[in-house]
């Protein structure tokens, strides 16, 4: 997704239990531009266009997460979180401001803010913090394992197998692993697997993904049929191979 410019028009979770997200700006444009791209990715988006409505929305909505801005036309958004926090509710808040003054994101993480994005701001960075925080912030469940295929990965223990035969992963390896399982079946491109398995911030060399995932097809793929396929130009997908007729 292209950086958004205002200016020039512009989860342990599991991909069977989406996390729900509530999107708050007065400005459609933006709540459009922001839910598509949550959606995209796999949330369940709600939107709210004033701080009454976004209260509203939390009671009823329940949401894991809220992406707020802090400019509304009736309750700004800080007043919002004040609120939410005086009445128990600890549901996680990413800020979304045109200010981009120090004493002004201080303000917005004392009232209770989890994160704070300057406008204009690249969508994949607001996904990436979106899923940041609500790694930070969701309860662990009790079910550790994931399973695909005959694939198990227990994220209590570290621990791979490929039918009953362990499998030996790096750290890197196994959040890489993690990340695929957490997506069955889905074309993932190459920008977001390393936003989610490398962080938002990852700065380095593009090319380590196809290293790391030729590394996991080396322990895999003799214990059984290939499960990490190739999209030409497009990314990766964990799937099973279609029988040819």
């Amino acid at each position: 997704m292209p950086p958004m410019s205002l200016s020039s028009a512009a989860l342990a979770h599991n991909s069977d239990t989406p996390s729900r997200v509530l999107v708050v700006d007065d400005e459609q444009y933006i709540r459009d531009l922001v839910g598509t791209a949550l959606r995209y990715e796999g949330f369940e988006v709600t939107e709210a266009a004033t701080g009454r409505a976004a209260l509203s929305a939390v009671s009823t909505a329940r949401p894991d997460l809220v992406v707020l801005d802090v400019m509304l036309p009736d309750l700004d958004g800080l007043e919002v979180t004040r609120r939410l926090r005086s009445e128990g509710l600890r549901v996680p808040v990413v800020f979304l401001t045109a200010r981009d003054a120090t004493e002004d994101k201080v303000v917005g993480l004392t009232v209770g803010g989890d994160d704070y994005l300057t406008k204009p701001f690249s969508l994949e960075e607001l996904v990436a913090r979106v899923r940041a925080v609500l790694r930070r912030t969701q309860p662990v469940t009790a079910e550790s394992q994931m399973r695909f295929a005959d694939l198990i990965l227990d994220e209590d223990t570290h621990e791979v197998w490929r039918g009953e035969t362990p499998v030996h992963l790096t750290a890197t390896e196994f959040n890489l692993l993690r990340y695929l399982m957490l997506n069955p079946r889905r074309v993932l491109s190459k920008v977001q697997i390393l936003e989610h398995v490398w962080q938002y911030d990852f700065d380095g060399d593009p090319n380590v993904l196809e290293t790391y995932i030729s590394y996991l097809r080396k322990k895999l793929d003799p214990l059984g049929p290939p499960l990490i396929h190739t999209v030409r130009r497009v990314g990766y997908s964990l799937r099973l191979a279609e029988a040819r007729p």
